[in-house]
């Protein structure tokens, strides 16, 4: 992988070019920034700046998305990824009243190869989620597999499955009647990219492959929608897993949390 060239591709298509993920969702380049905004139980954030934005430009691009998300009263996120300028970007919003999430690992596989052949371990099987319940469902196993409120992942998954179901994939992982795994896959028109998202197993079923089996299912379903491309904000506990399955660490990103004012 020339990953120079794939990570310039990411930020082209995924984020310099984003779009919106559900019904009253915005996306606009303004000024120096690409930013979402969407309904409060959605994600409202900066997905994206311009490279060549320096110093006092970068302050005043970051005071303008302030007093814009709070105008609406909304907490919002700038994503900002290890490659962005300027240098000292995070200390400006920190600066800003911004505080930092856990980083995490931007990793990018190429939709073929064995992956694909990884089947769920015995006693589990596979379910797609396309109404209402069943993003409840997933949205419970969010809230036991990483014990955040996962409520507003309920109604954005809805609406999303309603909205435009070609861009979203979500699935259920079953043992028995019970659900163990949740994961879903983001699908950009006319993307090269597939996001992987979720993937949360609760605690009892660990380690047995089911994480694994969620990815694989999720690349075969890319892979019939033509995309070349999946990528991961990976957390340290599954960097290694997807290491292992062939996915390459391009950058970092880190989301910086601005509170609504």
């Amino acid at each position: 992988m020339d990953q120079a060239a794939v990570l310039a591709l990411f930020d082209r298509e995924m984020r310099e070019g984003a779009r919106p993920d559900g019904p009253g969702s915005q996306v606009e380049r303004v000024g120096a920034v690409v930013r979402h905004t969407g309904p409060a139980h959605g994600w409202n954030g900066v997905v994206w700046s311009a490279p060549e934005v320096t110093g006092e430009d970068a302050d005043a691009a970051i005071a303008e998305q302030v007093a814009h998300f709070a105008g609406l009263g909304r907490e919002f996120e700038w994503k900002l990824y290890g490659h962005d300028l300027p240098a000292d970007l995070g200390q400006r919003l920190v600066a800003a009243g911004f505080t930092p999430g856990p980083a995490e690992t931007l990793m990018v596989g190429e939709v073929a190869g064995p992956v694909l052949d990884i089947e769920p371990p015995e006693g589990v099987r596979l379910v797609p989620v396309t109404d209402r319940a069943g993003a409840g469902l997933v949205a419970e196993v969010h809230e036991k597999a990483f014990g955040a409120d996962a409520s507003g992942l309920r109604r954005h998954l809805s609406d999303q499955l309603a909205w435009a179901p070609d861009t979203v994939v979500a699935v259920l992982a079953l043992a028995g009647d019970e659900p163990v795994s949740a994961a879903r896959m983001e699908l950009a028109p006319g993307a090269r990219f597939a996001g992987l998202w979720g993937g949360g197993t609760v605690r009892e079923w660990r380690g047995r492959g089911v994480y694994r089996a969620l990815v694989a299912h999720r690349a075969r379903i890319a892979a019939d929608r033509g995309c070349r491309y999946l990528q991961v904000d990976a957390s340290d506990q599954s960097r290694p897993i997807l290491e292992r399955l062939g996915f390459t660490a391009l950058t970092t990103t880190t989301p910086y949390v601005c509170a609504s004012r």
